[in-house]
């Protein structure tokens, strides 16, 4: 890799900035100052720093966020403020996005990445990725709409779901549930509940796959994920 572009990828600034940063004579690599552009680079084995400081290759990079309601899990919109406008400079670089969508009303676990093949295998409806919800329920939801749930219930366009199963928190005119499923239609949630003649008031998004929410996360605010849950994440999708 040329010495502007690992630069640039690595966060240090347009091609022109890393060009002015390389005459300033502050960019060596395995101890010899580098000024040409031009120059290749192995980014895995060289030692390449920058005003004395390491700069460690990062090829992907793994987020948890907690998104919170109002904003739209897209990389861009005309409109609406996006998770990804949610990020800092030195997480967009990187030209992440979400795995899959959250609607923009619920909150909760949010995986955004760069990883695109990692992404692919999360969602592919092959690979039945178990994504588990907390809901309130304008209604009382029984046993009854758990067994319709574990059958699989008809959506209003006629599709059947998939085994999902129902764990009932409180029952009442507004119920508090746990829901799992393991695929990811449009609004299937509230939908699955619409069928059953109940409303989803709040939805929030606890796990995917074996990926949980950290409960330390406020509304809004993201980490990177640890090498154990990256781990786990590529070993359960």
């Amino acid at each position: 890799m040329r010495i502007d572009k690992f630069l640039s990828n690595m966060g240090f600034g347009s091609r022109k900035d890393v060009k002015v940063l390389l005459k300033s004579k502050a960019v060596e690599v395995n101890g010899e100052v580098v000024r040409d552009a031009k120059q290749h680079v192995d980014e895995t084995a060289d030692n390449i720093t920058v005003a004395g400081e390491q700069v460690e290759y990062v090829e992907f990079i793994y987020l948890m966020m907690n998104k919170p309601p109002g904003v739209i899990s897209a990389t861009e919109d005309k409109y609406d403020e996006t998770v990804i406008d949610l990020l800092g400079d030195g997480e967009r670089h990187f030209e992440p996005f979400p795995v899959g969508r959250l609607d923009k009303d619920t909150e909760g676990l949010l995986l955004i990445t760069n990883d695109g093949k990692l992404a692919h295998e999360l969602l592919s409806p092959k690979k039945h990725v178990a994504k588990s919800y907390y809901a309130r329920i304008d209604g009382v939801v029984t046993e009854e709409d758990g067994e319709a749930f574990r059958n699989g219930v008809i959506l209003d366009d006629g599709y059947q779901t998939k085994e999902a199963f129902l764990k009932i928190l409180e029952s009442g005119e507004e119920s508090e549930i746990e829901l799992t499923i393991t695929e990811g239609k449009f609004h299937q949630v509230k939908r699955m509940f619409e069928s059953v003649g109940k409303t989803v008031v709040y939805l929030k998004r606890l796990s995917m796959g074996s990926l949980e929410l950290d409960p330390d996360l406020e509304l809004g605010e993201y980490r990177y994920l640890t090498e154990e849950e990256l781990i786990g994440l590529k070993e359960k999708k």
